[in-house]
C-alpha cells in the first residue's frame, strides 16, 4: 500500500525541534510506526513484544540505552515499562532535541508512566484512523471545522466548494477508515476485523486484565458496539449480560484505555433547567462497530435500524480528529433535557459555543433544527454561534437564518 500522508505530520516534526521526546499514541493497527518510519526513514526502529524481551531491554535498560544511541523509534513502549525511568536519566544528560519517538496503544500505563518520569520532556500526540482527507491524499490539510471555529460565518460566506467524490456512504461505514481496509475488497472487510479483534483482546486487553468470563465479554463488546452513539448507563449494560455495574464500567474503561472507545460528557451550562447527566458514549471506528454488531454487508447496513448511530460515531469522531491539529483543541460535549430536545455535539472554544447535529438523512427540513432552537432558547446568554447540521446529502445550504446544512463528504 502506497503511504497516505497524515495531518501529524508537520505538528511532530514541529514538536520534535522542541522536546526530547515524542510519544504517539492510538489504537491498534491506525498507522503509528508507519508514520514515524517514513518521517524519520534513517532512524533505528524496536519493536516492543508483551512476551519475548527485545534485547534485555526490560531486564537491563540502561544497557540497551547505552547499546543503542538516538535517535530511536521505540514502538509498543507500554511492553516495556521498566524503560521508561531510564529513558528519563538518559535525556537528563543531555539538551538535544528529537531523542526518542514512542508509540502506545494502551494509554493508562503509558500515560502515568510517562507523566511521573517525562514530564516536560515528552510532547504527547494522539493519532486516528485515516480521515476522508488523508484516504484521499490530502494529509496536509485538516478539514474545514478550524476554519468553522474561527469564523462560523464561513460556509455562509462562500458556497462554491463543491463536495468531494468519496464512498458510497454505507460502504464507507462499513469498512471504517483503519489503514488496513484502505484497499481491501468489500469482501474481505469481515475477515480482516476477526482477526484485528482476535489480536486486540489477546494483546490489549488480556495485557491489562485477566478476564475469565470470556463469554460474557464477547457478548459485552457486541453490546457495546450496538449502544454506540447512546447515553451509557453502566447498570443496564451490565444486567444485559450478567455482570455487576462496577464490571460493566471497568470494561468500557479497558476500551477507552486502548483507543476503541470514547465519551462525551453532556453540556450544562448553568441551566436551570433539568438536563441529562449521562455521558455518551462512541466506538472510535464505524467499521469494527459494524463487525460486532454482525452486520455483514455494506446492503445490509443501508436498512439496520442502527445506521443512523454508525452514522453519527463516524462523524463525531472525524470533528474530533480535525480539532487534533488545532493548537488548543475544543471541548467536546453533548446535549440532551428530560423532554426529550437534543444536540448531538456541542463544541466550546474560547467562551463561545458552537452547536453541530448529525443527520443521517439525505433532506432535511426545519424541523431538523427544532433541537438547535431549543438549545438557544435555553442559554439565551451564551455565546451561540451559527450551527450547523452534517447531512448525509449532497448539498451546502441555508435551512433558516442560524442554520447551514452541510455534507458528509465536504472536505
Amino acid at each position: 500500500m502506497e503511504y497516505l500522508r497524515r495531518h501529524l505530520e508537520q505538528p511532530i516534526r514541529q514538536a520534535a525541534t522542541y522536546f526530547k521526546a515524542i510519544l504517539l499514541l492510538g489504537a491498534r493497527q491506525v498507522g503509528k510506526s508507519t508514520l514515524l518510519s517514513h518521517l524519520f526513514p534513517e532512524m533505528k526502529n524496536f519493536v516492543f513484544d508483551p512476551i519475548q524481551d527485545l534485547y534485555n531491554a526490560r531486564k537491563d535498560p540502561d544497557l540497551f540505552l547505552q547499546s543503542f544511541p538516538p535517535p530511536l523509534i521505540l514502538d509498543e513502549v507500554q511492553y516495556v515499562p521498566e524503560l521508561l525511568a531510564a529513558l528519563k536519566r538518559r535525556m537528563d544528560q543531555t539538551e538535544q532535541k528529537g531523542q526518542y519517538f514512542l508509540t502506545g496503544s494502551q494509554n493508562l500505563s503509558v500515560l502515568r508512566s510517562v507523566a511521573e518520569s517525562m514530564a516536560g520532556r515528552v510532547a504527547v500526540f494522539h493519532l486516528d484512523s485515516f480521515t476522508p482527507e488523508e484516504i484521499l491524499g490530502h494529509g496536509e490539510e485538516c478539514g474545514w471545522l478550524p476554519r468553522y471555529l474561527e469564523d462560523p460565518s464561513y460556509f455562509y460566506k462562500d458556497r462554491s466548494k463543491i463536495p468531494s467524490t468519496f464512498y458510497p456512504l454505507t460502504e464507507f461505514l462499513f469498512r471504517g477508515t483503519l489503514p488496513g481496509t484502505v484497499e481491501l475488497p468489500t469482501s474481505q472487510i469481515s475477515n480482516y476485523f476477526r482477526s484485528y479483534l482476535q489480536t486486540y483482546v489477546d494483546r490489549d486487553i488480556r495485557g491489562q486484565e485477566e478476564i475469565r468470563q470470556l463469554a460474557e465479554f464477547d457478548r459485552f463488546l457486541g453490546l457495546s458496539a450496538s449502544l454506540t452513539a447512546q447515553e451509557i448507563n453502566s447498570s443496564q449494560l451490565g444486567r444485559e449480560i450478567g455482570i455487576t455495574p462496577s464490571t460493566a464500567r471497568r470494561w468500557l474503561d479497558l476500551f477507552t484505555f486502548s483507543y476503541q472507545w470514547f465519551e462525551l460528557s453532556p453540556f450544562h451550562g448553568n441551566s436551570i433547567k433539568r438536563i441529562s447527566g449521562k455521558k455518551k458514549g462512541y466506538f472510535k471506528d464505524s467499521g469494527f462497530a459494524c463487525y460486532l454488531q454482525k452486520i455483514d454487508t455494506p446492503e445490509s447496513l443501508a436498512v439496520h435500524p442502527r445506521l443512523g448511530a454508525i452514522f453519527e460515531t463516524w462523524v463525531v469522531n472525524w470533528l474530533h480528529q480535525q480539532c487534533a491539529s488545532i493548537p488548543l483543541e475544543s471541548s467536546f460535549y453533548h446535549w440532551r433535557t428530560a423532554g426529550g430536545a437534543e444536540v448531538d455535539l456541542i463544541l466550546e472554544k474560547n467562551g463561545k459555543v458552537y452547536p453541530i447535529e448529525i443527520k443521517c438523512k439525505t433532506n432535511l427540513t426545519k424541523a431538523d433544527c427544532s433541537g438547535l432552537n431549543a438549545f438557544r432558547k435555553t442559554y439565551p446568554h451564551k455565546k451561540i454561534q451559527p450551527a450547523l447540521i452534517i447531512y448525509a446529502g449532497t448539498e451546502v445550504y441555508q435551512l433558516d437564518e442560524q442554520t447551514l446544512a452541510i455534507p458528509w463528504t465536504l472536505l
